[in-house]
């Protein structure tokens, strides 16, 4: 079965920038698509961002567009989130997702946390 590794999160202030990194643990996986979803405590998960790992085509949600930016590096199978102008509430587990084309989101990581402090 393949894993989903997401990189260590962090606790970053307010304004703040922070990188969060996703890697399949089998080269050879492609997915049709990776997402980050949050999940902050008390509230449901929140689909972040997307990627099509063949177009490189992305989308958002309105709660982090224009300040999130999600992109893929082919060569090591690895989906970057980079999160600027943080604020207090960004804080979630962020957790790294992946689906195969026409599939749901069955692929996931453990979640790595992002603490902003205001």
């Amino acid at each position: 079965q393949v894993r989903l590794v997401e990189s260590a999160g962090g606790l970053v202030q307010a304004g703040g920038s922070l990188r969060v990194s996703c890697t399949a643990s089998e080269r050879t996986f492609i997915p049709y698509t990776t997402a980050w979803f949050r999940q902050a405590p008390g509230k449901e998960r929140e689909l972040v961002a997307t990627i099509n790992w063949s177009s490189g085509s992305t989308s958002y949600a309105d709660s982090v567009k224009g300040r999130f930016t999600i992109s893929r590096d082919n060569a090591t199978n690895t989906v970057y989130l980079q999160m600027n102008s943080l604020k207090h509430e960004d804080t979630a587990l962020y957790l790294c997702s992946a689906r195969l084309r026409h599939q749901t989101y069955n692929y996931w990581g453990q979640g790595t946390q992002v603490t902003v402090s205001s």
